[in-house]
């Protein structure tokens, strides 16, 4: 699957709309994540309200590609219903992500991830501007269109990294 090896983070996008299909694609892709005993703790908010999309990118200091980008998936956790104490969600929606962001390499989108959890204050923000219910938890901001710019993908195979057995 050359996307995992040519996926990059995306921060300028193209004034062009991402289709309702393309999103079905994206949030299908996320909801086949794994997650710690098939809790499958996830919600999205998909914004695309430009006001709402520029409030975010306002209040959330590295957010500032949601100015350009016409489409924001903001994956959220219901902790109602994570079976561990809350232990492991996290793992669950970060892969969920992942995939997200690999589906939208394969249909010509950019994205980018934007960290929320587990900054209380940026959890607060977002919670407020997407009106979440208490139980609802934001974990991060994914923005997504059409690239606007041309990131190259590095070499980031370190052998070196890489320990057999032991240390």
């Amino acid at each position: 699957m050359k996307e995992i090896f040519t996926r990059r983070s995306i921060r300028k996008y193209e004034k062009k709309p991402v289709t309702d299909d393309q999103v079905k694609q994206l949030l299908k892709a996320a909801m086949y994540a794994p997650s710690a005993g098939n809790e499958q703790p996830w919600h999205f908010v998909v914004v695309r309200d430009r006001e709402r999309l520029d409030e975010i990118a306002r209040r959330h200091p590295f957010a500032g590609m949601l100015k350009e980008a016409p489409l924001a998936i903001i994956p959220c956790c219901d902790t109602g219903i994570v079976k561990y104490k809350g232990m492991f969600w996290i793992q669950g929606i970060a892969a969920a992500i992942q995939n997200m962001l690999l589906q939208a390499k394969h249909l010509g989108l950019g994205s980018c991830w934007c960290g929320v959890y587990p900054r209380k204050s940026l959890v607060e923000k977002v919670e407020k501007i997407l009106n979440l219910p208490p139980d609802i938890v934001p974990a991060a901001i994914v923005a997504i269109g059409y690239p606007g710019e041309k990131v190259e993908a590095p070499n980031r195979f370190i052998p070196e990294r890489i320990h057999l057995e032991q240390w």
